[in-house]
């Protein structure tokens, strides 16, 4: 059984700020590029049986800058949809939602197209990418490149807790995780790893 590594994309200028960013599809800043780059040491020893990313440029373009080929963008992997919190920081929420909590009340509807999504609604695409992963991990090791909310549910998932628990798990811009089995069972093995 392999092992699963999960890749944040590099910094954004909406990371830095703390907005929330699903479809708005940001390039990386310079930094961002950066990071990615260096994540190309910890990957390079590996080969993967699966490689997936979210279809977003700023996922791609980390998987490419990371030295990652053959990636496979999968729909399922796009970030949590943030709806009419799209491109508003945590903090100007607050000034008119005080006691909002992204992983209790998720959000509320934003323009056509981008109806926002339920904590329970991401752990149902994490759900499934999961269920695409089991297979594949069978062969080898498996490589998501995503974004922090949903990898963050995505973890909660894999070790059988419920999509609202991906508040436990803080994860950084350009890093890599490693989620893998002790006993048959999953565990966090690696957390936030930069070079």
């Amino acid at each position: 059984m392999g092992d699963l590594l999960l890749v944040r994309h590099g910094e954004t200028e909406w990371s830095v700020s703390g907005r929330h960013t699903s479809w708005t599809d940001l390039p990386l800043t310079g930094h961002g590029e950066e990071e990615a780059k260096s994540l190309a040491p910890l990957l390079s020893h590996r080969t993967f049986s699966l490689a997936l990313s979210s279809p977003l440029h700023r996922a791609i373009h980390t998987a490419e800058l990371a030295g990652l080929s053959d990636v496979v963008p999968d729909e399922d992997l796009h970030e949590w949809d943030y709806g009419a919190y799209e491109g508003v920081a945590t903090v100007d929420i607050h000034r008119t939602r005080p006691d909002w909590y992204l992983w209790t009340d998720g959000v509320p509807p934003g323009p056509a197209g981008h109806p926002g999504e339920s904590p329970a609604e991401v752990g149902a695409r994490a759900d499934r990418v999961l269920s695409r992963v089991d297979d594949a991990l069978v062969g080898g090791d498996v490589i998501l490149v995503a974004h922090a909310h949903f990898l963050r549910v995505l973890t909660a998932r894999r070790l059988g807790l419920s999509p609202a628990e991906g508040r436990l798990f803080q994860l950084a811009t350009g890093t890599v995780s490693r989620l893998s089995t002790e006993h048959g069972r999953p565990v966090v093995a690696e957390w936030n790893v930069r070079p």
